[in-house]
């Protein structure tokens, strides 16, 4: 199987080592386009203003000096000249990437493009009990994620979709629960104010609680009872049911 690995951490992140030190359980075919600098929250962006930079650190190996987006179209149109990957990986995520989080993450936009290609993808995070620059554990990841990718990548899936997977902070989960999408409540969204040493403000933005979701069993919950998380993620965002509602009130 011939695997194609990217990520919104960057190229040098300790997560993306994480992933190709799964993917190498998987398969002796990887590929490697991510970017070279970190790209979290760039979501599906593509870069169309400036020039896109690549600099080859291996034989199959690349960092490109763009978003996620950016990197899987050119591992896909130019840098693998012609060799369409089986499968695409993305991650680590530094963070999990749960419920709303999906439209803002870049790490879930490269699997998006992906799918968009017509190619299996697979995001992949990791939820963590200590954030700080170091100390940062993907052992979850490590210790679950190549069967878990062996398992979905044989399952069957339709077309537009991709498979979003997050990791408790636990260095062993309780187990696999595939789950819907959550959300979180954005009436309590917290942001923290501050001021720099300049007396100038500056914000930092914080989550706002989860919504209970009484007989379903979501990301969010997943998560927080130790699972790993398998969301399917379909492109397709048409609201079919809605659909009959707008026709009746335009005429249609």
């Amino acid at each position: 199987m011939r695997i194609l690995l990217t990520n919104d951490d960057g190229i040098n992140a300790p997560g993306f080592a994480a992933l190709e030190r799964i993917a190498a359980q998987i398969s002796d075919d990887v590929w490697v386009v991510a970017p070279a600098e970190e790209q979290s929250g760039a979501g599906h962006s593509l870069t169309l203003t400036r020039p896109i930079r690549v600099r080859q650190l291996g034989e199959r190996k690349f960092a490109v000096a763009g978003t996620p987006t950016d990197s899987v179209m050119m591992a896909l149109g130019h840098l693998m000249g012609g060799l369409k990957p089986d499968l695409i990986l993305s991650g680590v995520n530094r963070g999990p990437n749960l419920a709303e989080d999906v439209t803002y993450s870049g790490t879930v936009s490269a699997a998006m493009e992906g799918t968009l290609a017509g190619i299996r993808s697979i995001a992949l995070s990791q939820a963590m009990a200590d954030y700080t620059h170091g100390r940062e554990s993907f052992a979850g990841a490590e210790a679950m994620g190549p069967d878990i990718i062996r398992n979905i990548a044989a399952a069957d899936w339709g077309d537009g979709i991709l498979v979003n997977v997050n990791f408790p902070p636990v260095p062993l989960p309780a187990g696999v629960r595939v789950t819907e999408q959550g959300f979180r409540d954005y009436g309590h969204i917290r942001i923290d104010a501050r001021t720099d040493p300049r007396g100038f403000p500056y914000y930092w933005f914080g989550y706002g609680r989860e919504v209970e979701t009484p007989g379903h069993c979501t990301d969010l919950e997943a998560i927080r009872d130790g699972y790993v998380s398998v969301t399917p993620l379909h492109l397709d965002m048409t609201h079919r049911q809605t659909m009959a509602a707008l026709k009746a009130k335009l005429g249609e």
